[in-house]
């Protein structure tokens, strides 16, 4: 079983930088692929980003550019760096982990979620 942990999120201006953080616990890290979602009231949750074990990336193309994933499996930790940042980003963002195979862009492919932070981006 598999726990995790978000921080980071806040409320930023349009243009500013974010990096949230995903703290893991109770399972083999390094073994699981990692993925940020996010979502907004009213809406399904939206692939954001993914990173394998051997820390190969997806990203969604709304953020391409701007998002950059990373591991640090020493430290049981997954990151989101988040650059010009617009306030079509405002959402709740997830992070998630798998350890069997599935897509990396579709939700039901994960097996543990964190409780999620909260971005928000002012005009």
């Amino acid at each position: 079983q598999v726990q995790l942990v978000e921080s980071g999120g806040g409320l930023v201006q349009a243009g500013d930088s974010l990096r949230l953080s995903c703290a893991a616990s109770g399972g083999m890290f390094s073994r699981h692929v990692l993925a940020w979602f996010r979502q907004v009231p009213g809406k399904e949750r939206a692939f954001v980003a993914a990173i394998s074990r051997n820390g190969g990336t997806n990203y969604a193309d709304s953020v391409k550019g701007r998002v950059t994933i990373s591991r640090d499996n020493a430290k049981n930790t997954l990151y989101l760096h988040m650059n010009s940042l617009k306030p079509e980003d405002t959402a709740m963002y997830y992070c998630a982990a798998r350890a069997s195979s599935g897509s990396y862009y579709s939700g039901i492919s994960y097996d543990y979620w964190g409780q999620g932070t909260q971005v928000t981006v002012s005009s």
